[in-house]
């Protein structure tokens, strides 16, 4: 496993996801980010380890299809996003309120 560079880092994760859902999981030390289409598992957990200097238990991902919507007539497609659940271990946690800098 190697290590991403510091541009890669920044790059894989884009910003962290505040909603209802992401809110609940936050309970059970869960942690949601939009992150890039191209990464993968192992990249997430390793920018996620570097940025915070947190524990990374697990990573799950998932794929959401952007929804097609009108907007004054005209039929247009949100972007298609990738989503990343992350797991710490016991006892850490991320202010996601902090801006990432």
């Amino acid at each position: 496993m190697s290590m991403i560079s510091s541009e890669k880092t920044f790059e894989v994760l884009r910003s962290p996801l505040i909603s209802e859902k992401a809110t609940f999981v936050s309970q059970f030390n869960y942690y949601v980010f939009k992150v890039s289409t191209r990464s993968n598992k192992s990249d997430i957990k390793q920018a996620v380890e570097k940025i915070f200097k947190v524990d990374v238990k697990s990573v799950n991902t998932l794929n959401q299809k952007g929804k097609r919507k009108r907007f004054k007539g005209k039929l247009g497609t949100r972007p298609n996003i990738k989503k990343a659940f992350v797991k710490l271990a016991e006892g850490q946690t991320i202010d996601t309120t902090v801006e990432i800098k």
